[in-house]
């Protein structure tokens, strides 16, 4: 399946399809008739069984149970329960993961914890990241050292091939994201790792484009914290609960500035006082949103129906085909990969670089091949193994090819908000 480089007909593509071993995952999700999706690195598209999930949580354990499905539901417990069903995908263990609120207030938690933690060595005062970072990561970086007035400064690389020379003994806390979201530059998640350790450093690992894209393995590489959302090849549903993992040996040092109810020891004992829970579960706030957790479970159901060493061989042989496709089929326009070729260094997509990258991409969309842009110029396509086939590659490196080769595309696109 890996070996793509010789396939140069769709006929090729529907044999590939035939002999995929994923292929029946394709059944267990709603996907529209006449759409190519690629961009279930954005937005995962729906599991069959999320309607019937949603309607069981409305009807009856909402509308007929009321509050008794707090406890008779399993309501109170669902974002451990959804943190050990995801724990394997990200390399973790049981009771070290919850999925409950965002991304961003998750990535608040953990760098407070980490400065915390930090504290004591008044010299370690840098926070180190990639200034092609996913923005909210920066920001909350910003937001929370701007609060904490204490001196921190955040640090922007320009290439992971600088985080040896700015890693030091002044370094508190050093955050990236797995996997790049714009190119999809995957980081060495040990190697990075080991290294902010050697200098006393803690590591923050956000993983919104690994989970359940490639493997993952948290407590192998010794990492400090982790975040993340089920969103997107997790397949949760728009705006679905994000995640945070804390290993154990750090679960009793773990504080954050949002202590919330649901994260006290005893939340019913209405206490005055906020005293932690012991566990994962301090990592959480206030009352959690069951209508959204619950579609996070159809998303993971279908994991356990396949590893992540099958999904990562077939995202792969998706990419490595797609990359092959569009450089020989679209070779005399001006594109540009900025996805790794290396497969030790890509996750699940393949970007490229186009003056008219924005018009190209809603040129696509018109035709019901769905990718995404995002500046500077990037034509951004995610391959999602569970529900992405090998004709869906042929044919959307077709339908590019066309449309640069015709100039089918308004080069003066009027942009929406989200693009």
């Amino acid at each position: 399946m890996s070996n793509t480089s010789t396939i140069i007909t769709r006929a090729d593509c529907e044999k590939l399809d035939q002999q995929d071993p994923l292929a029946v995952l394709r059944e267990e999700f709603d996907l529209p008739a006449g759409v190519i999706y690629l961009d279930g690195n954005s937005l995962g598209a729906r599991p069959k069984a999320a309607l019937q999930r949603a309607q069981e949580v409305i009807t009856r354990e909402w509308g007929t149970d009321l509050i008794k499905s707090w406890n008779t539901a399993g309501w109170f417990d669902m974002p451990s329960t959804l943190g050990n069903q995801l724990a394997p995908l990200i390399g973790a263990e049981a009771n070290e993961v919850v999925v409950t609120d965002t991304t961003s207030i998750n990535l608040f938690k953990a760098i407070a914890a980490a400065l915390q933690l930090q504290s004591g060595d008044s010299k370690r005062k840098t926070i180190i990241t990639e200034r092609s970072n996913f923005p909210t990561d920066i920001y909350m970086a910003e937001g929370i050292t701007r609060w904490l007035d204490r001196g921190y400064q955040i640090v922007l690389i320009d290439t992971p091939e600088e985080l040896p020379t700015v890693i030091n003994d002044s370094t508190a806390l050093v955050m990236l994201t797995h996997v790049n979201y714009r190119t999809g530059y995957l980081h060495d998640m040990a190697a990075v790792t080991a290294l902010a350790h050697q200098h006393g450093a803690l590591i923050l690992w956000d993983l919104a484009h690994s989970a359940g894209a490639v493997p993952v393995a948290l407590n192998a590489a010794k990492a400090d914290f982790a975040v993340g959302c089920t969103y997107k090849y997790l397949n949760g549903g728009p705006g679905a609960p994000a995640f945070i993992w804390v290993p154990a040996h750090h679960q009793a040092v773990f504080h954050h500035p949002l202590s919330g109810w649901w994260g006290h020891a005893n939340p019913f004992a209405m206490s005055p006082g906020f005293t932690p829970t012991p566990g994962i579960r301090r990592a959480l706030c206030g009352t959690q949103p069951i209508t959204s957790l619950a579609m996070v479970a159809c998303g993971l159901d279908t994991f356990g129906k396949t590893d992540m060493q099958a999904i990562r061989k077939k995202s792969l042989a998706l990419t490595d085909l797609f990359i092959n496709l569009v450089e020989s089929r679209c070779a005399s326009h001006p594109l540009e990969l900025v996805t790794p070729r290396n497969h030790q260094q890509r996750g699940s997509q393949a970007s490229f670089r186009h003056p008219h990258a924005y018009a190209v991409i809603q040129a696509l969309i018109q035709r019901g091949i769905i990718g995404d842009y995002r500046e500077p110029a990037i034509m951004r396509f995610g391959f999602t193994p569970l529900y992405t086939r090998f004709i869906d590659v042929w044919d959307a490196a077709e339908g590019l090819r066309d449309i640069l080769d015709s100039k089918d595309y308004d080069a003066n696109a009027e942009r929406h908000a989200v693009t």
